[in-house]
């Protein structure tokens, strides 16, 4: 049997242009839509990996408003959908636009085959590599040594991140709300990098009194101020040849962010009470759950500050939002606490580990590990159960698949990693709580990918 086409969705209302451009792929299979309806209808049934889009579209065919919609529609249904716009009106102002919303390359109109064919070709070729990375990272769990544990898709690609930017000796901002892990990612970056033999540093900025923060960062000389009796080194300074962690730098006073700046830009300090600047070789990684940018807009944060601290931003999502991490995240919790503590608690009972899987966990990483504390001091058995938890309902409502074929096919994988966590990976434990059998276990993982 021969292997399927790949699909190709052409939205093009010309019937004449339609014709040949279905002519012209006769290696793909061709889907054919004159408008935003019915290239929706197609791209939600037939789920094609690139599409390429006329912006000329009816109810206004001599306008590009209609295509730029389609576009934003398509993209929120399937993010890693490779769009390639096409567009006679305007062409190079329409074409970076689309561009900047998403779209993945263009072409110009008149059609050019042979050129729009080597387009397409390369997208295919792109999509498919995305599409292995995507498969390789849902199959990689991640520990560093500092301490992050994760096997969710949301986070590794975190990870990645974290890791491609250690080696680089460039600022990071770690942005996330409080209790998602910041300081255990910013000190994995630091170990990863050249850094790693230096000290890594870590200062919280809201913890520490307006008045003191100036000496916690940059030292002071003795004789400086009542109480100072020695010279004493800041932060800075004690950091440098590694690297140092500004926990919560949105709360660093405006008078406090000019000296900082100063020392972004020179790599220079001045101790409190010195007249001789001292060179450091300090790197800076910040991080804060406040917005920013909505401070920078009130006049509250530095805009050049900002942006000295933010060459790289990096973005951390809520314990919500990692899927399947809550349990992984709660039996290493749960096995680090009975150690501890000397409590013979071996596990979770099975109501516990449904009320963990559908708690929204405002609190993320930080709840999570104080909940399972609490339970293992709790629990009167060798598990502990929902009620020692004291968790009531908060799930999180998903946002709608682009079919249903995807519902069912989320619906399974979820499923199979939720009993592969409650088995602690055992396939013969994991096909008896899903109540099916090993083969069809191993049919259904090797389907989507998963590995114990």
């Amino acid at each position: 049997m021969s292997a399927p086409l790949p699909k190709l969705l052409v939205i093009e209302d010309d019937p004449g242009l339609q014709r040949q451009l279905r002519w012209a792929y006769e290696g793909y299979e061709v889907l054919i839509a004159g408008d935003r309806a019915s290239a929706i209808a197609l791209l939600r049934a037939e789920e094609p990996p690139v599409a390429t889009l006329d912006l000329g579209l009816p109810p206004n065919p001599d306008g590009v408003e209609e295509g730029f919609a389609t576009l934003a529609e398509m993209l929120a249904l399937k993010p890693d959908l490779k769009v390639i716009v096409a567009s006679g009106h305007g062409a190079r102002e329409s074409a970076l636009r689309a561009i900047e919303q998403g779209a993945w390359d263009f072409y110009a109109k008149p059609v050019d085959i042979d050129a729009l064919g080597m387009i397409v070709g390369r997208a295919y070729h792109v999509q498919a590599l995305e599409a292995e990375n995507r498969r390789l990272a849902q199959n990689a769990a991640a520990t560093f040594d500092g301490g992050l544990i994760t096997a969710a898709p949301e986070m590794l690609k975190v990870v990645r991140m974290i890791e491609r930017v250690a080696a680089a000796d460039v600022t990071v901002m770690l942005l996330g709300a409080s209790g998602t892990g910041k300081e255990v990612l910013a000190r994995a970056l630091h170990d990863a990098s050249p850094r790693a033999k230096g000290q890594f540093v870590a200062i919280n900025c809201a913890a520490i009194p307006e008045t003191l923060l100036e000496s916690e960062l940059f030292g002071h000389e003795k004789g400086a101020f009542t109480g100072a009796v020695k010279t004493t080194e800041g932060k800075i300074e004690l950091a440098s040849g590694g690297t140092l962690f500004l926990d919560e730098i949105g709360d660093v006073p405006l008078a406090l962010q000019v000296k900082l700046l100063r020392f972004l830009q020179e790599r220079v300090i001045e101790r409190i009470g010195g007249r001789k600047p001292i060179a450091v070789d300090t790197r800076i990684v910040c991080a804060t759950h406040q917005d920013v940018d909505a401070m920078v807009a009130d006049g509250r944060f530095r805009e050049d500050l900002y942006y000295r601290l933010a060459e790289i931003v990096v973005r951390i999502p809520a314990l919500a939002e990692r899927s399947g991490d809550a349990v992984l995240l709660a039996r290493h919790f749960l096995k680090h606490h009975a150690s501890a503590m000397k409590l013979p608690v071996k596990g979770f009972t099975p109501d516990a580990l449904a009320a963990i899987e559908g708690w929204g966990w405002p609190g993320n990483v930080r709840e999570l590990e104080n909940r399972v504390k609490r339970a293992v001091i709790m629990a009167d058995g060798s598990h502990v159960s929902a009620d020692d938890l004291d968790l009531g309902a908060g799930a999180i409502e998903a946002p709608l698949p682009i079919n249903l074929r995807a519902v069912r096919e989320a619906a399974d994988r979820g499923a199979i990693r939720q009993a592969l966590a409650r088995a602690e990976g055992n396939i013969s434990g994991t096909a008896r709580l899903l109540g099916i059998s090993r083969p069809t276990l191993y049919d259904l993982m090797k389907a989507y990918d998963l590995q114990p």
